[in-house]
């Protein structure tokens, strides 16, 4: 099995401003793309003909926030598709509304990182013997990528009695197209309580897996 993860918003405590004018975004999502290896292939697909639809190299890569309304829409219509035909695709999601946040948990963005992390992804691979964790190394902005894998395997192994091998496989996103799927949908979930965008969230919410932190 392999787990892509990326995320929309940030780790900022800058609230009493506006985002984007100074301020920090009020909501952080991270999103997993929970896939058997044998068919991680597909998501690649739908990313190189959202290139293609907007004429544009994939060398340079495409972030969710640059979709517009209607892209977006046909993007996650495709989404709906794939998760249809592949039932064994999981999207796990979760978001943590920031302002809800104590004080001595803002001190130390790195532990409430690898918390909303172990909450999107753990309770889905604790049955696989092995899993590829692929997130972008931009992604883990606090501390370092080890530390939240060695949190995972202290988890799985010892609160969740689970034997799954996780191995590291750190990629930039724009090396690898499946991150930027998994972004694009990050980008989605993350606009529907940042910016009240809710079209294509309604598409996708009865597909995906999701939770809340500090609602």
């Amino acid at each position: 099995m392999n787990v892509y993860l990326d995320e929309s918003g940030d780790l900022g405590w800058s609230l009493d401003k506006p985002y984007r004018n100074g301020g920090s975004s009020r909501y952080l999502t991270i999103a997993a793309l929970i896939i058997p290896k044998i068919i991680s292939h597909l998501p690649k697909r739908l990313i190189r003909k959202t290139y293609k639809g907007k004429n544009r190299s994939s060398d340079i890569e495409l972030k969710g926030q640059y979709l517009s309304r209607e892209e977006t829409d046909r993007f996650i219509r495709k989404v709906i598709n794939l998760l249809e035909r592949e039932p064994s695709i999981t999207i796990s999601v979760i978001t943590v509304r920031k302002e809800n946040v104590q004080h001595h948990i803002r001190s130390d963005a790195n532990k409430l990182y690898n918390y909303m992390v172990n909450f999107a992804i753990l309770q889905e691979i604790r049955e696989c013997p092995s899993v590829d964790f692929i997130p972008d190394p931009r992604t883990i902005k606090v501390a370092s990528g080890n530390s939240l894998v060695d949190y995972l395997k202290t988890k799985l192994w010892f609160e969740l009695n689970s034997a799954t091998i996780i191995k590291h496989i750190p990629i930039e996103s724009k090396r690898n197209l499946t991150l930027q799927f998994i972004d694009f949908i990050a980008h989605v979930v993350w606009s529907r309580y940042e910016n009240n965008e809710y079209d294509s969230y309604r598409l996708l919410r009865p597909y995906i897996t999701e939770r809340h932190l500090f609602f």
